[in-house]
């Protein structure tokens, strides 16, 4: 793959809501914890919904467990999922053709409220 450039996509950015936090590799931890905590304490949302995909999952998994260390009478929601995801490469090279590969990239959603959630969900 060294003689391919990877070519970013414009992807249809759907809107994220208030109590929705998208936690990434590059982010810091102690900011995804103290946005938290502000959601839930200070502005009074009833519950925050945390979503990662592949390499950030544990560090979604470190923040939401120090978050109900720090927050007593969370009540938690879990559930996973996978998603395709294709990237197209360019060549740098004359002669090459242009590539379509296809990630299977790992996906997970935890809800914590004040309030109990669905007891009849799996996670």
């Amino acid at each position: 793959m060294d003689r391919y450039q990877r070519v970013e996509k414009p992807r249809a950015e759907t809107p994220i809501n208030e109590n929705e936090i998208r936690i990434t590799t590059q982010g810091r931890m102690r900011s995804y914890i103290t946005y938290a905590t502000s959601l839930l304490q200070e502005k009074g949302s009833g519950e925050i919904v945390f979503k990662a995909m592949g390499r950030a999952i544990s560090k979604t998994a470190m923040i939401v467990e120090l978050i109900k260390r720090r927050i007593v009478g969370l009540h938690q929601n879990t559930s996973i999922g996978s998603t395709d995801i294709t990237d197209t490469w360019e060549p740098l090279e004359e002669g090459l053709l242009p590539l379509e590969t296809t990630r299977h990239v790992s996906m997970i959603t935890i809800t914590l409220s004040k309030k109990e959630l669905d007891a009849s969900s799996v996670g």
